[in-house]
């Protein structure tokens, strides 16, 4: 079942009545076409969000959404949208656009119009970077009903006049925040001066910053506000979605990540990465301990990533170690793990991560591998998100030995159980006759365990002390520099300014510059410094600890449609 249409949260509160167990989707209203595609793909109630965002947006209200990935906020607005959809539809533009951060998350909700809106005969487009624009360009010169769009494909179109806004009655801002992370909030206001006034405006948001507040009262009309928090555990009960850190030093975070997989065992697992780089480094490192590691990342085609989804989704890889841009808008049932290989550099990014596990009432572990210099941002995280996240012990290669003879023992046990040992009886009773049957059994498992092919590493990984904050505001009130620039990323290594081979005659904006990094790359757009555009090229500073990232993600993409040189510019560093 698609995690659109789980029953996970309940709301934080409700409008809508609260007697849950008689709630069907037909006591909300919809058409029957609807609720017959509903009932064809099992789904029998609504979830939370559902119950709350359906009815105001079938009334044609505006709506301002607080909901994490995971709480079926797509069929939250598809469904009245398709409700909505008008019987006749003479112009052949679209009525409806749903912006996303993300092509796959594109792809999702695109998926979702069909699934739903098939009785209906609805066309949906998704319009994404990486696709063939031929395509797009035919289907919605065919005329097309909904448009789902990350922003900046959306803007071409609209600039080249091949996405016509005058017919829309609805606006979905989807995933909101980590648009505007991602650098898009000008291509965003770009798009809606284009749409009509009169328009019903829909905003989802897994958290509710200032500027996503300042969006919503520029562009919602008295919207409906709803909020669906994750539950919180029941005393005495595990919470739903394990969170613990390791502290550890970067030269042992690669054999960390290894131990702590082993220990934990995941059904699956994403590991999330700063750089493209260090994802194909480490995935490569995965692979040789035993693991069946994908990598994903901005610089492989939709192709690829596809592909790459596939195996996951099949069970033919078991571990994804991504960077944040790619993996956004990803939906992985089977998911039980996520990692994050360095701490991030917001709560968001944080609380979207791990979002990703603990849905419809499973069990998720969310680990983080910290650097000591590190620690005081798990404590930030801790205090923002109201969740603790617990500092562990690394595993030993004691605890390593341990867990595997434990999954010798299990495994044993179960062939006990199951299997059929008789045709090796007759050579346990020829061996007994020359040895104890303990010495027989002994040999056995010790044969069985060094069959599972895995080895434990000898090197123990050294356990990192940590100074409580009292001990460490001394030495940072007498000359240590604690250099941070709007609680982006550590700013020790100071910033390092970039040449960038396009500039004002190629029609370059400091927007396309920043929408270029931040979508590339792990920078947020409040970390990049200074812009200046010039007639040929443009300098850009960023983060010193990011430029060799930003330089690999920028040559291996496209600004205004064209490859660009991209160097440091050596007079400019500092």
């Amino acid at each position: 079942m698609s995690s659109e249409n789980v029953v996970p949260d309940p709301p934080t509160s409700s409008p809508v009545s609260t007697d849950d167990d008689t709630t069907s989707f037909a006591d909300l209203g919809l058409r029957t076409e609807l609720l017959d595609a509903l009932g064809a793909l099992g789904y029998e109630e609504p979830t939370p969000i559902q119950r709350e965002a359906i009815p105001p947006l079938i009334a044609g209200d505006d709506l301002l959404g607080q909901a994490a990935t995971g709480t079926g906020k797509t069929a939250a607005f598809a469904l009245p949208m398709l409700h909505r959809l008008p019987a006749e539809r003479p112009t052949g533009d679209p009525v409806a656009l749903v912006l996303v951060p993300t092509r796959e998350l594109a792809v999702q909700v695109s998926e979702a119009f069909h699934r739903y809106g098939r009785q209906l005969g609805v066309r949906v487009l998704p319009i994404y970077g990486g696709q063939p624009i031929g395509r797009q360009l035919r289907a919605l010169d065919s005329g097309v009903d909904v448009v789902v769009a990350t922003p900046g494909r959306a803007l071409d179109h609209i600039s080249r006049g091949t996405l016509r806004l005058g017919a829309l009655t609805t606006v979905v801002l989807d995933e909101a925040d980590e648009m505007l992370d991602m650098g898009f909030a000008e291509d965003i206001e770009a798009i809606l001066v284009h749409a009509p006034q009169e328009r019903q405006t829909v905003l989802f948001s897994a958290t509710m910053p200032a500027r996503i507040d300042g969006m919503a009262r520029q562009h919602l009309r008295e919207p409906v506000r709803i909020e669906i928090g994750r539950p919180a555990p029941v005393s005495g009960e595990a919470p739903l979605v394990r969170q613990s850190a390791y502290v550890v030093a970067r030269a042992y975070k690669p054999a960390a990540l290894g131990r702590v997989l082993d220990v934990e065992s995941p059904t699956a697992a994403i590991v999330f990465c700063r750089s493209r780089e260090e994802v194909d480094r480490l995935t490569e490192t995965m692979n040789g301990r035993g693991y069946r590691a994908e990598a994903l990342h901005g610089g492989m085609s939709q192709e690829q990533r596809d592909r790459v989804m596939g195996r996951l989704r099949a069970g033919t890889a078991d571990l994804l170690v991504a960077t944040d841009v790619a993996a956004r808008g990803l939906d992985i049932e089977q998911l039980t793990h996520v990692v994050n290989y360095d701490v991030p550099s917001a709560p968001e990014s944080y609380v979207h991560r791990i979002g990703r596990v603990g849905r419809a009432g499973r069990q998720g572990v969310a680990i983080t591998l910290a650097e000591p210099r590190e620690h005081r941002m798990l404590k930030t995280i801790e205090r923002v998100t109201g969740q603790r996240i617990s500092i562990e012990r690394v595993p030993t290669v004691a605890d390593l030995r341990t867990r595997r003879l434990e999954s010798t023992r299990a495994a044993l046990h179960e062939s006990l159980l199951e299997d059929d040992l008789e045709p090796f009886r007759v050579i346990v009773e020829t061996l007994t006759d020359e040895f104890d049957v303990m010495e027989v059994a002994l040999a056995a498992v010790k044969l069985a365990h060094e069959a599972s092919g895995v080895t434990v590493d000898e090197e123990e990984i050294p356990q990192v002390a940590l100074r409580s904050e009292r001990e460490a505001r001394p030495r940072r009130e007498t000359g240590g520099r604690d250099d941070r620039r709007g609680g982006g990323r550590p700013r020790s290594g100071g910033m390092t300014c970039l040449f960038i081979g396009l500039g004002r005659r190629a029609g370059v904006r400091p927007q396309d510059l920043v929408g270029a990094i931040t979508g590339e790359t792990q920078v947020r757009g409040r970390e990049i410094g200074s812009i200046e555009i010039a007639d040929r090229f443009s300098l850009v500073e960023v983060p010193s600890a990011a430029a060799d990232e930003v330089i690999a993600g920028l040559r291996d993409s496209t600004i205004k449609g064209r490859r660009v040189t991209v160097r440091r510019d050596r007079d400019r560093e500092h």
